[in-house]
């Protein structure tokens, strides 16, 4: 439903903590750099017509949905604790360490009897995802006491039955000794709007932006440009080995029957392909890097 067009500002949200510095660096590469001095919330951002302000990950969807902000950044797991009706405009599969989802995962001790989620019924779980940690054993029929957890949690696994944790890579409760039995939630990081500012046509059309902005830079991070000249004789040998996302540009060079071959390809198959290319005929080859690459 289209409101009333409100020309001017965007305010957006920026999440503090574990996920602050991925944050930067993407906007960055979507175009809109964050700077932010060490005792302020209020970043600045390269846009006169966007304003930042940091939040944690855990209320932004509350000051979302309330209209604090017009949008921001938070994850899926967030969004289900606190129950907020927002608008997820986007899906934005990046996070502290890695581009994966993060998971929270129900773990015990490594000496713990305790083997599978079924044991937990009538035991005592704490986590900081409390309501969508208690959903998760109601649905599945078992009677847990859930409790909240400031931080840390790990630590807290031999004070009670079981822990519900988010991890990346798992190193974290490896480190401390801890066994995983089951997952509650698999959770990436989500763009999301208050429902005023969706129905505005203006901040509609900027959240929109952005959110192409950023799907391109997340895109854009794990591929590079090639560039390279080939003779006519090899051309077909060099195209074959390009996994391209769709086909080549190829240019004729002026005179001799040479072509110019632009590219795009994953980063982790430029140490192989390039030697691979270098031996069919290929010359002047040019690995660049991307900031956005836009489907």
């Amino acid at each position: 439903m289209q409101g009333k067009e409100t020309r001017g500002i965007l305010k957006i949200g920026l999440p503090k903590g574990s996920l602050e510095k991925s944050t930067f660096d993407l906007m960055a590469r979507a175009g809109y750099e964050v700077t932010l001095g060490s005792r302020s919330h209020y970043p600045n951002i390269a846009d006169p017509e966007v304003q930042g302000v940091m939040f944690r990950a855990q209320e932004m969807s509350r000051y979302v949905e309330n209209g604090v902000v017009d949008v921001g950044l938070t994850g899926y797991d967030w969004i289900l604790e606190n129950g907020s009706d927002v608008v997820e405009v986007a899906e934005l599969v990046y996070s502290k360490q890695r581009r994966r989802p993060a998971r929270w995962v129900i773990a015990v001790a490594a000496e713990s009897p305790i083997q599978k989620v079924e044991d937990l019924d009538g035991k005592m779980v704490a986590t900081e995802l409390v309501e969508v940690t208690r959903r998760f054993f109601e649905k599945n029929g078992i009677n847990a006491k859930v409790e909240f957890s400031w931080g840390a949690t790990e630590v807290k696994a031999r004070l009670v039955d079981a822990i519900v944790e988010v991890t990346e890579t798992g190193s974290s409760l490896k480190a401390n000794n801890l066994r995983t039995i089951g997952e509650v939630l698999t959770s990436t990081t989500r763009l999301i709007a208050n429902k005023d500012a969706w129905g505005d046509p203006w901040k509609r059309k900027k959240i929109e932006r952005l959110a192409l902005l950023l799907e391109g830079a997340i895109v854009a991070k794990d591929m590079v440009g090639l560039k390279l000249n080939v003779s006519e004789d090899s051309l077909k040998k060099v195209l074959s080995l390009l996994p391209a996302m769709k086909n080549p540009t190829v240019s004729p060079l002026a005179g001799n029957h040479w072509y110019a071959v632009d590219t795009i390809v994953a980063e982790s198959e430029v140490r192989t392909l390039i030697p691979e290319l270098k031996d069919a005929g290929a010359q002047g080859i040019i690995e660049y890097p991307l900031n956005k690459v836009i489907p």
